[in-house]
């Protein structure tokens, strides 16, 4: 039941940057039989909206070495898909509205977290590029001893650098 409701949360945010490969091996087979093997679904992109697309971009390729994996510009919404070139999991989307005065990008509750070889030195790229530092990275009991620190990204979402 679980993974029945995570692939139905994800099915729209998933379709829309999965190859059609990959959806089209989440459908029945032609003679109608299940599929005996299926992989539980795992997060494939987080979207967050930002006011500038450039600045963030910069933000997310100097601080975390993310780099632009493609580019979306469909009139009413520019995407920036980024992620690390030598990591799995999530990709990150840039997503910014032109025109559209009424979109807010401040933080919305949300926060990023990339598991890192060093957490302070993330928040000092975070630090020197005028951003804002939360939490210095420390050792975390709760997470037996792990260094964690917080920072922001220029629209204020935050960035929780974890030690690997």
């Amino acid at each position: 039941m679980r993974y029945l409701v995570q692939a139905i949360l994800l099915s729209g945010l998933l379709a829309a940057h999965l190859p059609s490969a990959a959806v089209a091996a989440s459908e029945p087979s032609p003679d109608g039989a299940a599929a005996r093997a299926a992989a539980p679904p795992n997060l494939g992109v987080v979207g967050i909206g930002v006011k500038d697309l450039a600045a963030s971009a910069a933000f997310y390729a100097e601080v975390l070495g993310l780099q632009e994996l493609r580019r979306y510009e469909l009139g009413y919404i520019e995407e920036i898909v980024m992620r690390h070139p030598d990591a799995e999991g999530a990709s990150i989307v840039l997503m910014h509205w032109p025109g559209d005065a009424s979109r807010r990008y401040e933080g919305n509750d949300v926060k990023l977290v990339f598991y890192v070889d060093d957490p302070a030195a993330v928040l000092e790229r975070i630090r020197a590029r005028g951003g804002k530092i939360d939490r210095e990275a420390t050792p975390i009991e709760a997470l037996n001893g792990r260094v964690v620190g917080m920072g922001r990204d220029p629209d204020n979402y935050v960035i929780e650098v974890i030690a690997r």
